[in-house]
């Protein structure tokens, strides 16, 4: 099984990206977790749409497209997803109908970490509406919101707290089966 982790964050040091990255150790055998990012896709603009797609959304789209199920990983800005993830998205989805063909059906998990008090419920949320859109089967089995997580991180994005550790793994490892399912 391939499942393709995709930060929402562009940070160097983002949580939620040392969060997937800590997710990939703890993948069950015969499963990869390949972590991407949205680096290099620049604001959505339909001028630029019209000459082609950026070749950095193809690719991150091949690669979606590939892999088995999708894990998401968003940190919660101003109640809501943020811009770069949605920017990531619109361009996905671009043109008209493949966000579609691209995640409809595809396994989906979502999870996130933010230094606030109260995890990443409404970014998940929000996450939610819009992929919802697009026909994602979504897990809802579980939901991971890791609060405080400068507490949870080390100054180098290493894991350090045994609790979310272990619920990072049962969280992994249920996505795991609830893809296997679909895949029966």
């Amino acid at each position: 099984m391939h499942i393709i982790a995709l930060s929402g964050a562009l940070r160097r040091a983002s949580y939620n990206t040392a969060l997937l990255r800590a997710a990939i150790t703890l993948a069950p055998e015969g499963v990869s977790i390949e972590l991407r990012t949205l680096h290099g896709i620049q604001p959505y603009d339909g001028d630029v749409e019209a000459v082609g797609i950026p070749e950095a959304v193809t690719t991150l789209r091949e690669a979606i497209r590939a892999a088995d199920a999708l894990l998401i990983s968003t940190p919660e800005y101003n109640n809501a997803i943020p811009g770069v993830l949605k920017n990531g998205l619109d361009w996905l989805s671009r043109p008209s109908g493949e966000g579609a063909r691209l995640f409809g059906g595809k396994p989906t998990g979502l999870m996130g970490a933010t230094p606030g008090g109260f995890g990443t419920v409404q970014s998940q949320d929000a996450l939610l509406s819009v992929l919802r859109a697009f026909g994602n089967d979504f897990w809802m089995g579980g939901r991971l919101m890791v609060s405080k997580a400068g507490t949870v991180f080390d100054a180098d994005g290493q894991l350090v707290d045994d609790k979310v550790r272990e619920q990072l793994q049962r969280f992994v490892h249920g996505f795991v089966d609830f893809v296997k399912r679909r895949q029966a």
